[in-house]
Formats: C-alpha cells, structure tokens, sequence
C-alpha cells in the first residue's frame, strides 16, 4: 500500500492491511511465517514541511534458526508503533545538528511512503538480538557438533589451557583487602 502526501493533505488515512507470507522480502535469516495483520493510521502532522506520522499495530509470526541449536525457531511479533518520516530532502540541507528528538526520526523519498517498508522496518527492529528456540536450548556440542536436544553426545569439556591459570590466581592475590 501506497501512502501518498496527496491523500494526506486531504485528510488522515486509516489502513487495515493482511500482507500474506513471501510479500515483503526480510532478511536471509529470517522468514515471514504467518500472513502479518496491521492497522492503523497515517496523518500528515505539517503541510509545509511533509512530516508523516505512521500509528498503529502490527501481528505476525516470524522463522528463523535458534542461535544455540540451529533448529527452526518461532518468534511471535505483537508490535504498536509510532513513527515520524520527513521528506529526504530535509536531511540532505546542509551540515546540521540533529537534536535527541531527530534520532527517532526515519525518512523517505517522493511523493509518500510505501507502507511494506514502514512494516518490514518494524518487524525486524523487533526481533530479539539472540534468536532461541526455547530457554531451556542446551544448544550445540563444541567438541562434536551434535544438538544436545536430541541426545547427549557423551563429550567430555576439554579442560582449560594451564597456561592461563596463574591469571586466574592474580585477581584472587592483588585483589584490595577491606
């Protein structure tokens, strides 16, 4: 869906849109698993200078491999945004300081704002840095390569490089006495 500051000079634009699976291209490690479901509400907040205001919520399930394991991992996407977008064209005027509220600002070009960018954004900025399964994931062996939530490899740990282990005596005898 197209938002376009010509409807917006006229009046709000209410959107209600159902984005089926494979639509909006994410990242190569992750997948839209669920048609995304968002509603909401666009409004142009200044007529001279174009500043989009995008409010609304968003629903969706996502794929993507466990960081511990590399199993397949769902991670469900239950999101209300409020976002501002100003012209590029502001932020190409020259060297300026941006101000704390300017962070926050997002930016696009033409005549309007295409509205699977806006939702593509918002997925991916809420996704979870470290991607697990579940909390309990005891991940992969480092000695065999073998996913402990299958079955217990039987590896022994390697036992600790002895070079190293007058550092860990150091801290424990320089350490301050209070």
């Amino acid at each position: 869906m197209y938002i376009s500051l010509q409807h917006l000079e006229v009046k709000p634009v209410r959107f209600k849109v159902e984005v089926p699976a494979g639509e909006i291209d994410y990242d190569v490690s992750v997948t839209q698993a669920s048609q995304l479901n968002a509603e909401g509400t666009a409004q142009l907040l200044s007529r001279s200078l174009g500043e989009i205001r995008l409010e609304g919520k968003l629903d969706v399930t996502m794929d993507a491999l466990c960081d511990r394991c590399l199993e397949s991992a769902s991670i469900p996407v239950n999101r209300s945004f409020d976002l501002v977008y100003m012209p590029a064209e502001e932020s190409r005027s020259g060297e300026v300081e941006i101000d704390q509220a300017a962070i926050e600002v997002g930016f696009y070009e033409g005549s309007g704002l295409e509205l699977n960018d806006v939702l593509r954004e918002v997925v991916l900025l809420s996704l979870p840095m470290q991607v697990v399964c579940s909390e309990a994931c005891k991940g992969m062996c480092p000695s065999c390569g073998e996913n402990r939530n299958l079955h217990d490899c039987g590896c022994q740990p390697q036992p600790l490089d002895d070079r190293w282990s007058k550092l860990k005596n150091f801290r424990t005898e320089d350490s301050p006495r209070n």
